[in-house]
């Protein structure tokens, strides 16, 4: 009995993950509907407990917390098949997207109806900048921490400040609030091997990388350092991937990445399987199987983070959800993320030809997002419509 009903888990997963358009929030509504109205793995105050404690951790809090459900459910095992079928179905989608712009470039009259792509994803940082202050701005320090790092994140322009800024953030608001602390309590019973793997991992990737020279490596080490500690979701990862592998490392050209970002809101599952077209795109020069050893490195560098820190932080997350200095911490580095999506939006603007075409694309795209409920495929699909007809 328990086998048939952990083999309908795992249906149900594949049903979400070919079917969760819409980022986080519309996952998490899935998640709610089928895992626990229809199907009852979990309760809904179960739910809502894991996507609060994967909210609070760096990575995908959508893949972290449906692989968390599976770690709930049936083990570490189970935690890895979730994790599996979660990303596969948006990873092949862009390896093969990948595949096919290094065959027909961007401005190949073959697929010239995706010219439109590029300003449609300039619109929607725009709007995921516009929303994720929404969430995350609260404070007369939050708007400070924000202002303040989009403006160095664009003054300065070098893929190692980001993970600074997001430490720097998360200091500052865990000592200004020091003096609202109450009864800390220590945290105990910890086992440290999944963090101490994790760290591993990190470090081993960042030595090999610095001896070796190695592209697969450092493309390894870069994802996988990208997924240690981004916080605030995939449109503040895209910022930290354009500047490392377009403007520092130039293994992508600007428009291909900027593709890229277009067809990810038109697809389902994660927004980290960016990482999956980026590990793709920076072995395009070395043919398909390289390519596809890109994709596979970029996928598994992106997640396994995520994964190791919920078999880290999920044992004595009773004890963490109450400690008040982590609490502190993850508002500065929100703040600070909603930060880095303002500069993305304009970094990102740059390699774009400011044109009356693309210009009305661009806010276009923003005026549906802000003013109608049109699902984000659709908006893609009428981008690429326009392509075709002009």
């Amino acid at each position: 009995m328990r086998n048939k009903r952990l083999r309908i888990y795992v249906a149900d997963v594949l049903k979400i993950a070919i079917t969760a358009f819409g980022g986080p929030q519309m996952h998490f509504t899935q998640f709610h509907q089928v895992l626990v109205k229809q199907r009852n793995y979990i309760s809904e105050e179960e739910l809502k407990e894991l996507n609060s404690l994967c909210s609070m951790l760096p990575g995908p809090t959508s893949t972290q917390t449906i692989t968390a459900i599976g770690y709930k459910i049936g083990g570490p095992l189970l935690a890895f098949i979730t994790l599996g079928i979660w990303v596969l179905p948006a990873s092949l989608i862009m390896t093969a997207f990948a595949i096919t712009l290094s065959v027909l470039t961007i401005n190949n009259p073959k697929i010239e109806f995706l010219k439109y792509i590029q300003p449609m994803a300039v619109g929607f940082i725009v709007f995921a900048a516009y929303r994720i202050t929404q969430l995350f701005i609260t404070s007369s320090l939050h708007w400070v921490l924000m202002f303040a790092s989009a403006g160095l994140a664009i003054y300065l322009d070098t893929p190692y400040l980001f993970p600074i800024l997001l430490l720097a953030g998360g200091v500052i608001t865990a000592r200004a609030k020091r003096a609202e602390y109450k009864g800390i309590k220590p945290i105990k019973n910890i086992n440290w091997s999944n963090f101490i793997l994790f760290l591993g991992v990190f470090l081993t990737a960042a030595l090999v990388g610095y001896l070796t020279k190695s592209k697969e490596v450092l493309l390894f080490e870069n994802t996988y350092r990208f997924g240690s500690l981004v916080f605030g979701g995939g449109h503040v990862l895209i910022p930290m991937m354009y500047n490392q592998f377009v403007v520092f490392k130039h293994y992508i050209e600007a428009q291909d990445f900027l593709a890229g970002v277009g067809i990810l809101q038109a697809i389902p599952g994660p927004v980290f399987s960016i990482s999956t077209f980026t590990g793709a795109m920076a072995f395009q020069a070395s043919g398909v199987s390289t390519m596809i050893l890109g994709a596979v490195i970029g996928t598994i560098a992106i997640f396994l983070p995520g994964i190791l820190l919920i078999f880290f932080i999920y044992p004595i997350w009773a004890q963490v959800k109450v400690y008040e200095p982590i609490k502190a911490a993850i508002e500065g580095i929100n703040a600070t993320s909603a930060g880095l999506v303002l500069a993305s939006a304009y970094i990102l603007f740059k390699p774009v030809e400011v044109n009356e075409p693309n210009m009305l694309i661009l806010l276009g795209t923003l005026f549906l997002l802000l003013s109608t409920k049109l699902p984000n495929p659709l908006i893609v699909v009428l981008c690429i419509v326009a392509g075709f007809l002009f």
